[in-house]
């Protein structure tokens, strides 16, 4: 909500706001970025903003604190909870896998692009 970024940018008014493209258009509006999650993690470990206010998932926030130590990051809200994820455990996906019960249809071109990034993965290891 909106009035959530007004209140933890007038509390913090030193921190940038970045947020997730699914945010409403007036969330948008009051971000200095609009990133994905991954977007989130480059932009809060390149940028020289020592405070983020984070409009996403809070679950986010305990990783940037941890790879980003001596920055600040606040929730725009601490409301703002994704049940779903919270639904997904290493133990339910390995059953997936096992099982191949459910498929995940991805687009050609992001495919490729993932499968290349997985392969570096294997060469360093």
């Amino acid at each position: 909500m909106p009035e959530d970024i007004l209140k933890q940018k007038n509390a913090h008014p030193e921190a940038k706001v970045i947020v997730h493209p699914e945010c409403t258009p007036p969330v948008i509006q009051l971000a200095n970025e609009v990133l994905s999650t991954s977007g989130m993690c480059k932009y809060s470990r390149l940028s020289d903003a020592n405070e983020i206010i984070i409009g996403t998932e809070i679950g986010l926030l305990y990783r940037l604190r941890k790879e980003n130590l001596g920055k600040k990051f606040y929730p725009a809200s601490e409301k703002a909870i994704c049940p779903n994820m919270k639904l997904i455990t290493l133990e339910k996906i390995l059953w997936s896998l096992e099982d191949m019960k459910y498929e995940v249809k991805v687009h050609r071109d992001i495919r490729v692009r993932a499968m290349r990034a997985v392969d570096r993965m294997i060469e360093v290891i």
